[in-house]
């Protein structure tokens, strides 16, 4: 039987908050059957919520089938950033700490539909990825195979619960039978102390995880995605005692589906002739909400075509970079990941991006934005350069380089692009 609970730590929600909200949940599934015994359609709720136990709970019921489904969505949203999203979205319901309203022109969602991922579109208001439970428990089936883990461990969710990352942790959790313990944020003291054996992070938090206390060797698996981690940072991590698994995937794959380059049990993955990664399988969403062109303009058949470019080499993926990501400098396309990858494995950089800048010969030319793994000793220009020709094409070497502190970074822990591009201009 799933756990019923959760044990969360420094949740801002109060006790009495989390039992209230529980309570008109609970009220709202009474009034009668969340998913019709007839098929049509449910409600859905906008969960705004901080990570805990009424959140987990309303997962566990949506899943079950005896609640309604659950469109998470963060409480620190900006007011504009969320009035977008639930007028993109359209949710039946809003709960937040003050209980369960009903929300003016929300559409049900279809029956199947067990969870609403609402992606961040780069133009415009969010997308959101509808995943059935079907979907949601074969991902996680799959998952916990492959990393072995066992009935009762438990998982760390130190990621945002509105991002499919860190559904998924709760969605493992639920099928090992095993109470995930929640952080509403990163510290890499709570994390390491956390007594979890299993947790998935974004490379800036294994970055961080290195060198404090007992480092991270004390879990039995990091589970590594959200962005191309360096080669740097994973030997490091490894040689700490860390077993780290990188995985690759997105909301509308139900989270990462590629682990270590190979496909999990029942994923299929090809690269079509334009270059981009295909999806297959019964991890994958069942649509936009709402949103019947998007839909149609993402599946090829079966196949969920993905922006980002990839080869297979001896059945493992190679993920290159998103294909609307390429600086087209003195007409040669330089595909940015793959470029501040290779830059990546330079001794001296901690991190690396590379963004295109106008250019009045070149038409762009290519900018490395670094961040060094010593500020007192940082690299130069010239040896970044002359380390990227001899592992790429001259043309893909950087003309131009960018110093930063830190990367400035998302809520979810990824690296900001936008604001990376902006600062390159600094």
């Amino acid at each position: 039987m799933p756990p019923t609970h959760v044990h969360a730590e420094r949740s801002s929600a109060s006790p009495a908050s989390t039992e209230r909200i529980g309570r008109r949940l609970a009220e709202t599934a009474d009034r009668g059957p969340a998913v019709p015994p007839d098929g049509g359609e449910r409600p859905l709720h906008a969960v705004v919520l901080p990570p805990g136990p009424a959140l987990f709970d309303a997962v566990r019921a949506a899943l079950g089938g005896d609640g309604p489904a659950v469109l998470p969505l963060s409480p620190a949203l900006p007011a504009a950033a969320l009035r977008a999203a639930l007028g993109a979205l359209r949710p039946t319901h809003v709960v937040t700490p003050e209980g369960v309203r009903r929300h003016p022109g929300g559409v049900p969602a279809p029956d199947q539909v067990a969870v609403v991922i609402a992606t961040s579109g780069s133009t415009g208001a969010p997308k959101g990825a509808q995943l059935t439970a079907e979907a949601l428990r074969a991902s996680a089936s799959a998952s916990l195979r492959r990393l072995g883990a066992q009935p009762g461990e438990r998982w760390l969710c130190c990621l945002p619960p509105d991002h499919i990352s860190g559904m998924q942790v709760l969605v493992r959790s639920l099928l090992a039978g095993a109470e995930p313990i929640v952080h509403p944020g990163f510290s890499p003291e709570a994390v390491l102390s956390s007594g979890a054996a299993h947790v998935s992070l974004v490379p800036t938090q294994l970055r961080r995880l290195l060198g404090h206390g007992a480092g991270p060797g004390v879990f039995r698996t990091i589970l590594l995605g959200g962005a191309a981690a360096a080669p740097a940072l994973l030997t490091a991590a490894r040689d700490a005692g860390a077993r780290v698994v990188t995985s690759y995937g997105m909301s509308e794959t139900g989270g990462g589906c590629v682990y270590d380059g190979v496909p999990l049990d029942g994923v299929d993955v090809k690269v079509g002739a334009d270059g981009r990664i295909r999806i297959a399988g019964p991890v994958l969403f069942s649509g936009y909400r709402l949103r019947p062109d998007l839909t149609g303009a993402a599946l090829e058949g079966d196949w969920f075509v993905t922006s980002d470019l990839g080869d297979l080499s001896g059945g493992r993926l190679g993920v290159l970079g998103r294909a609307d990501d390429v600086v087209n400098t003195g007409g040669n396309k330089v595909v940015a990941a793959e470029a501040a990858g290779v830059l990546s494995g330079h001794p001296a950089v901690a991190d690396a991006a590379v963004v295109g800048r106008p250019d009045p010969e070149w038409g762009e030319r290519v900018v490395a934005v670094v961040v060094p793994a010593d500020p007192k000793a940082p690299p130069t220009l010239a040896a970044l350069r002359a380390y990227a020709k001899e592992r790429l094409p001259a043309y893909a070497a950087p003309k131009e380089l960018v110093l930063l502190a830190e990367f400035p970074l998302l809520p979810n822990g990824k690296p900001d692009l936008q604001a990376i591009r902006r600062a390159s201009y600094k």
